[in-house]
């Protein structure tokens, strides 16, 4: 935010932070002049809150004058948080003086201190009075801290509201006390005493939670949302938050493609940096970008997702799909026990999907494929080797296998061959020479349900 912009911001608040002065210096007065005539305990107990008001409005013109000052070398985030510590400064003394009240409540209620209340018209005129001024300032004060989004302001709002609700029930004890019932006083003091350490906490809270940088859940959220929902998609790597004199700090890492020039990726954060703006007005935003992560090494990350689901007996045929605009793709295939139910399956490939997309965010889509585990065949060893077995391998390498073994299982008659071949040959061309001869015994027997070919040297 500008200079000028500051300037401008600061006017208002500062004209809104003198009236609350004045109003605070105001209603003092008047409920103090009355407590002290009538010998009220809670409008002396309300004059003692508008003084907080009076030293918390001080405070908060001290800092919306501080808050409004532009970024320094000294303080390169500007100077919002004073407003924070402006309103912890004003919950502190909002305790002590309830603490006070609510003792000499107790007191009075206990007959320790004994006062004689004198309940007039003009008493509660004073009263009458006060809850105008309260009603004033109260919808004064909302409505510029929302506009501005000024938390000393608003911190003030909603100590002129208690001011409001603490009046009408010190209101209710005098008309009780003129009624005949002298202790309704000393409970509408300390029904205000409670109420103003109610509002005290709630306003610790809030400001403790903003000096300490705790990450506003509802902003974090909305951000992550709009990222996610970019089209094309970007790969979110890193998302903080925090907040300080209204205004939110987003710093983000987004992951682009290795190979991605320059241009692209800051085209990327421009789009990171829009769509924060949408959902986050007035925003301080900086997008960091660094490669996203290999092939091999989000092929890895894929499958130690998807092994993550304890179910998961057996992975294969992993593949990764840069479709471009809709970002990169996974599909991959599952089994599982051949007599697990297609409905348990489909569940457990739901959590595999749920898995991948939850811990590998580069990934956009992931599809699966359910095949059943191959079940163990049960076989016997045939004891007589067919004679065409061995021909067909000298047919093609021309000498006998090193070692033959024939398996009769469920499906057929299984081969398993050994062949002997000089050690500097090439995997390649070995692989071609059992592939030959697997061909040549599936010639020769065509009964064989399968023929395995090792080599060795």
């Amino acid at each position: 935010m500008s200079e000028s912009a500051n300037r401008a911001t600061a006017a208002p608040l500062r004209r809104t932070a003198l009236v609350s002065v004045a109003a605070a210096c105001l209603l003092i007065a008047v409920k103090l002049a009355a407590g002290v005539a009538s010998g009220s305990l809670g409008l002396v107990a309300e004059a003692l809150h508008s003084g907080t008001d009076l030293v918390a409005a001080l405070l908060t013109l001290f800092a919306v004058g501080i808050a409004a000052r532009p970024a320094d070398a000294s303080h390169l985030y500007g100077h919002g948080k004073a407003e924070h510590l402006s309103a912890l400064v004003e919950a502190g003394f909002l305790v002590l003086v309830s603490i006070a009240v609510g003792v000499l409540a107790a007191l009075r209620l206990t007959g320790v201190i004994e006062t004689d209340v004198r309940v007039t018209w003009w008493t509660l005129a004073a009263a009458a009075v006060v809850i105008a001024i309260d009603v004033s300032r109260t919808l004064v004060s909302v409505r510029t801290a929302r506009r501005y989004g000024s938390a000393a302001l608003m911190a003030n709002a909603l100590h002129f509201g208690s001011d409001l609700v603490g009046t009408i029930a010190v209101v209710v004890g005098l008309v009780a006390t003129r009624a005949g019932y002298p202790g309704a006083d000393a409970i509408a003091a300390m029904f205000v005493a409670l109420l103003v350490i109610s509002a005290a906490a709630r306003l610790i809270r809030r400001n403790v939670d903003v000096l300490m940088d705790r990450a506003p859940a509802r902003e974090v959220a909305a951000a992550e949302e709009a990222i996610i929902a970019l089209d094309p998609p970007v790969d979110l790597k890193r998302l903080r938050l925090r907040q300080a004199g209204g205004q939110t700090f987003a710093d983000i890492v987004i992951g682009v493609s290795p190979g991605a020039a320059v241009g692209q990726g800051h085209a990327a954060a421009d789009r990171v940096e829009a769509a924060l703006h949408d959902v986050l007005p007035g925003s301080d935003i900086v997008v960091h970008v660094e490669p996203g992560a290999p092939e091999a090494a989000l092929r890895e990350l894929v499958r130690a997702a998807a092994m993550t689901v304890s179910q998961v007996r057996e992975i294969h045929d992993l593949s990764l799909i840069d479709t471009g605009t809709r970002g990169v793709e996974a599909s991959l295939h599952l089994k599982f026990p051949g007599g697990l139910p297609l409905r348990e399956a489909h569940d457990i490939a739901e959590q595999v999907e749920t898995a991948i997309l939850r811990d590998v965010p580069a990934i956009t889509a992931v599809q699966t494929h359910l095949e059943p585990l191959a079940e163990a065949a049960r076989g016997t060893v045939v004891d007589d080797e067919p004679a065409e077995v061995e021909r067909a391998v000298i047919a093609v390498t021309g000498r006998p296998p090193r070692n033959v073994r024939i398996l009769h299982t469920d499906t057929g008659l299984v081969v398993l061959l050994t062949l002997a071949l000089d050690g500097q040959t090439s995997l390649a061309d070995a692989h071609a020479e059992a592939s030959a001869v697997s061909k040549s015994v599936r010639a020769a027997l065509p009964e064989v349900a399968d023929v395995v070919v090792h080599t060795e040297p």
